[in-house]
């Protein structure tokens, strides 16, 4: 795998944007085939559809065929063959160092399905002689399947999924910038708004992190435990400052 700020950089700016040194080191992913963009613009659009849960904030799904020609999906698109490509290299680097071995990745199915991501990578690399087992719930009936989902699937016992337990919130809205991350918003009585944050700060670390990006800074959020403080060094103006958000003892 990748680190993920290399994704985020992908997703905001398009591989071509990025050097070779930002590029860590992978080769230019194979193009996406035009059902993958297709498969991953229904996605895309979703997602737009959704806006902001946290704000009730659900929108019409947009039309796909504008979508496919945004420049935002574009990026979204290199974004997703930046992680194809990097764990297909894994694979193809893991297969070179002894051919005769069976190489095999626990992947995520988004990266697998109908060949469209890292198979397709693959065979960028040299390597078609692969195959993709994918699982289905017990409930599912098989011969409702697309032929090409797959090279075989498995069939577990469906289950019921425990709710996603309540995550750390900062208490803002945010966005990436050249310097940080610029405070759009700050939420009333939210752990910013307790911390000193006011709209118009750039956090450019957390924990001692940089935080170039929306996602660094989230993802760092995102591993508090209740009732821990986080360091923040924030840039107001042309003052450099340091903060400590302290987050609640409860999540709920």
């Amino acid at each position: 795998n990748i680190d993920r700020e290399l994704v985020s950089r992908v997703g905001e700016k398009g591989w071509q944007a990025l050097s070779k040194e930002q590029r860590m080191g992978l080769s230019d992913p194979a193009p996406a085939s035009e059902d993958y963009r297709k498969s991953l613009a229904e996605l895309y659009a979703y997602k737009l559809s959704m806006g902001d849960p946290a704000e009730g904030d659900e929108r019409a799904e947009p039309n796909l065929d504008e979508v496919l020609r945004s420049d935002a999906f574009s990026n979204f698109v290199e974004a997703q063959l930046t992680w194809d490509r990097a764990m297909a290299e894994a694979l193809a680097a893991a297969h070179r160092r002894d051919p005769t071995a069976i190489v095999v990745g626990i992947i995520g199915r988004g990266h697998l399905e109908y060949g469209y991501g890292i198979p397709h990578q693959l065979a960028d690399l040299g390597i078609e002689d692969v195959d993709v087992l994918l699982p289905i719930d017990s409930d599912h009936q098989c011969d409702s399947l697309p032929a090409d989902l797959a090279t075989a699937v498995f069939v577990v016992d469906a289950e019921t999924g425990a709710a996603a337990p309540p995550r750390p919130l900062l208490g803002v809205m945010i966005e990436s910038g050249d310097d940080g991350v610029r405070v759009l918003q700050v939420v009333a009585d939210g752990v910013a708004a307790k911390s000193g944050i006011v709209e118009g700060d750039v956090i450019q670390s957390a924990a001692g992190f940089k935080t170039v990006t929306n996602t660094a800074l989230i993802e760092i959020i995102q591993r508090q435990a209740p009732g821990t403080w986080l360091p923040l060094q924030i840039l107001r103006g042309d003052k450099s400052i340091e903060l400590q958000a302290r987050f609640p003892q409860s999540f709920d």
